[in-house]
């Protein structure tokens, strides 16, 4: 089971966390997280290669992307085009696909292995669907799609895995495909969520970024450093809030605290 609330405070920490968080200021070498960046498109790839298709379930909350579309079209068929930045291997994508027939998706994805995955599934048509490599900080999404073509663009799960001076590039490139007037729906980790609090000392690497055991990394963002990043960039806030979720654990009588940040920012 699962209580779920929205709004703008962030979770509060208790004691024991508090001071735990507070012990553990000791911030990776300057030395290893540079080879962190370096690798970063390996360490994902050798993500999806032990995982291959099977870490990410279909994403459930996807019902409400499709709400968002809904909402965004000006008739009832209206042809829409999207962009997942950041596809993965097309959990969020083939869902979508399957359940609205007039969307055309372009769909990029940082690791190479993950993009292979999406155009070997069946679902895959490359008449709804195109589907490319991208490192969404420095190659130009124009040599992909259109400029001002895109009617939604979904960053799920994304952001977080960019380090956060590299974060605002990331935007700006998306900027440039999307419609006047058009959104980014975007849904990722928030301050102090459980997966923040389960880092072992020795894993920071700057202020509420982390490195996982397997190389990939981490961020959780504020509501504030959110609303900047965005508006930095030329977007215009329509919600950001906090999504607190309690997910309870009956057969071992576990309390997980999840934290979300969901967010859209519309292109004036």
């Amino acid at each position: 089971g699962a209580l779920q609330k929205k709004g703008h405070s962030a979770r509060v920490l208790s004691p024991e966390e508090a001071e735990r968080l507070a012990k553990d200021q000791v911030l990776v070498s300057e030395f290893k997280q540079l080879k962190l960046e370096k690798e970063a498109q390996k360490n994902w790839d050798l993500f999806y290669k032990r995982n291959s298709t099977n870490f990410f379930k279909d994403r459930h909350w996807t019902t409400r992307e499709f709400q968002e579309l809904k909402a965004c079209r000006e008739f009832a068929d209206q042809k829409l085009t999207i962009l997942e930045a950041g596809c993965g291997v097309g959990n969020c994508l083939f869902p979508l696909l399957e359940e609205d027939l007039n969307i055309f998706a372009y769909a990029c994805d940082f690791s190479p292995r993950a993009v292979e995955y999406v155009k070997k599934n069946a679902l895959y048509s490359a008449e709804r669907c195109k589907v490319f490599q991208c490192d969404l900080t420095k190659d130009d999404l124009l040599d992909n799609v259109p400029a001002d073509s895109v009617d939604v663009v979904t960053l799920i799960f994304v952001l977080s895995a960019v380090h956060p001076d590299k974060m605002h590039l990331v935007l700006r490139n998306i900027y440039k495909v999307l419609k006047p007037g058009k959104c980014v729906l975007f849904r990722d980790y928030g301050l102090y969520d459980h997966a923040m609090l389960r880092f072992k000392s020795g894993s920071k690497l700057g202020e509420n970024f982390y490195v996982r055991q397997d190389g990939t990394r981490s961020y959780f963002f504020t509501e504030e450093f959110l609303s900047q990043l965005f508006k930095a960039e030329g977007y215009e806030q329509v919600v950001n809030e906090y999504v607190q979720r309690e997910t309870v654990n009956r057969k071992e009588d576990l309390r997980v605290p999840r934290v979300f940040l969901q967010s859209k920012f519309q292109k004036p």
